[in-house]
């Protein structure tokens, strides 16, 4: 995967830019979510960040 999308981007990746951690580093929600919870789980993330 990494490799696909070094070649779509025509750039380097960072390092460990697939991991969650870098993801929370940089701003971002990584969550696996069931998807009959997904609305609840949405509403709450968005009250979150609203506030």
């Amino acid at each position: 995967m990494k490799k696909y999308i070094k070649e779509t981007i025509k750039k380097d990746l960072p390092k460990g830019f697939q991991t969650s951690e870098f993801l929370l580093e940089h701003g971002f929600i990584d969550m696996i979510v069931k998807r009959n919870e997904l609305k609840k789980t949405l509403a709450d993330l968005f009250t979150l960040f609203k506030n």
